[in-house]
Parts: structure tokens; sequence; C-alpha cells
């Protein structure tokens, strides 16, 4: 993909969501993230996202938060867009994070859904609102109302879509008809948020992937994205039941960081599959599960 396509869009179009690496004693290994998102963009992604949901961004300091955005800045900015994962469930919180960030150089903003408190629509929306107001960066809108408690609904994304700098939404609401409506009527860069609903959301117009899946297998999921923005369905589709067992393998059985994890560490990548309480890593017979799919996809870890 050329520097022109990327700068139309202003988050890329295969974004994985990297996890957070920590040293042995559970400390963030700025290092190893710096070498891992130098790998991922090696494979063909041409955004990072940083500390979202898979970046265990929950369990990390806001200084951590920062360390990782400019070790990953530091590493491929001028070869991606670096997305920094800025939202929680606190307005005042997630602004002065956000301002944190830009000032760093991030590319653009993650926003997650506030979560826990459980706000109206009106609050969703002047929550979004203000934080977009915060900063001059691109805003992805994070819909993924099993983790938030509650959805954006599509007639708040449709008024969100007004704001000049939200531009985005990473849809992980799995509710084809509901993006289907957001597609139609806003002018929205719609990713798909759900690494198996890559095919179908980019058939109806979406523009590439937020994925967790694409650590395992960056340069396939490359070919998927540029394939389905090429209308070219039959290899599109070749690749989307050649990764669904990638995808059972990182999204099926466990957390998806903690997943992952595991099989970065099989593939060489990291050191360690370390992850921070309330994860866990995972048991043999999870551990079964995913080296099953990951056989199945013809890796042999």
């Amino acid at each position: 993909m050329s520097e022109s396509d990327i700068a139309t869009r202003p988050f890329g179009t295969l974004v994985p969501a990297m996890v957070t690496p920590f040293t042995a004693d559970g400390a963030v290994d700025y290092k190893q993230a710096a070498g891992l998102a130098n790998k991922l963009v090696d494979g063909g992604c041409d955004g990072i996202l940083v500390t979202g949901t898979t970046g265990e961004t929950s369990t990390l300091t806001d200084e951590e938060n920062l360390g990782m955005f400019q070790a990953v800045l530091d590493a491929v900015g001028d070869r991606a867009r670096v997305i920094a994962g800025t939202g929680t469930n606190d307005t005042r919180h997630s602004i002065s994070l956000s301002r944190r960030a830009a000032a760093l150089g991030v590319h653009g903003l993650l926003i997650v859904t506030p979560y826990y408190n459980k706000p109206s629509q009106a609050g969703i929306q002047a929550h979004f609102e203000a934080i977009a107001d915060s900063t001059e960066l691109p805003v992805m809108l994070y819909d993924i109302p099993g983790r938030a408690g509650v959805p954006i609904a599509t007639e708040t994304i449709i008024k969100l879509a007004d704001h000049p700098r939200i531009t985005a939404l990473k849809d992980a609401k799995a509710d084809f008809s509901a993006t289907t409506r957001v597609l139609a009527n806003t002018d929205l860069d719609v990713y798909s948020g759900d690494d198996g609903l890559t095919l179908p959301l980019m058939a109806a117009g979406a523009v590439g992937l937020v994925s967790v899946s694409a650590h395992v297998a960056p340069q396939k999921f490359r070919a998927l994205i540029d394939a389905a923005a090429a209308g070219d369905f039959t290899t599109a589709r070749r690749l989307h039941f050649e990764l669904d067992p990638v995808i059972r393998a990182a999204m099926g059985h466990v957390q998806g960081a903690v997943a992952v994890k595991q099989i970065l560490k099989w593939q060489g990548i990291l050191s360690n599959s370390v992850v921070r309480l309330p994860l866990v890593e995972p048991g043999e017979a999870d551990i079964a599960l995913i080296k099953a799919d990951l056989a199945e996809a013809g890796m042999e870890l």
C-alpha cells in the first residue's frame, strides 16, 4: 500500500489492536513493544492501535499508556498511523489522556463507549463530542456493547458523524443491519471490530479492520483487505475461509490478549506470554484447543 493510499485513510486499513508486552515480573516492556510494532508493519499493517482492549489498557497507568504511545511512535510512526486508545468511562480523564497523547504526536484517537456507568444516549453523545473537541486529532468511535454494557445507538452514531473530527467507527456490535444504516447515512470510515466479519462488512463498504488476530497472520489479513477493497471477492472469500481457524485460535477460547500473547511466544516474537491480573495465562485445555485451530490453518507451532 502506497503512502498516498494511507494518507486517504487517517487510521490506515489493517490496524492490529496491539498487545502490550510485559517483562517476566509484569512491567511494561517498551523494547518488545517497539519490536512487535515493527514486525506488524513489516507484515503489511498500516496502522497500529496502542493500548486498546487487547493492549490491556484497563490495567495500565496513564504513564504506561503514554510510554507505549511514545515507544510505538518512535518505532513505526513514519511508516504507519499510530492510534492511541485514550477512552475511559470518565470524560475528564479521557480528555486529559487524549491531550497528552496528542502532544506526543499520535495520529488519531480510539474512544470507547463509556463503560460501567451505563449513560443515556445523550450522555454518550456528549462524552464523545467533548473528547473530540479537546484535540485536533481524528477520532474513531468504538462501539462494543458486549464490553461497555450499552451500545452507541445507530441514531447517535449518525449524529456524531456530523462532528468534523469524528471520522471513523470501529464496529464490534455484530449487528449488520445497524452497520448498514451507518454506512448508508454517514461518511464515516467504518472498520470491522470483529475479525470474522471483515469480509461481509467490507462488501457493504467498510474500509478495513481493527484486529486481534492480525498479530498471528498479518500478511494474510493484508491480502484479504486488499482483495476486498479491489472487489476481488473470489480471492477475498478464499482468504476468509483460510483465516477462520486463525480467528478461532485468537478469539474463540480465551480473551484475545491472552491467546495472542501465547501464540506470539510460540512464534518467537515475544519472549513470554505474561498478562496482568485479572487476566491469567491459558490452561492446558485451552492451549490444546488453540494449537488445534492453528494446525487446521497450517500453522504448526
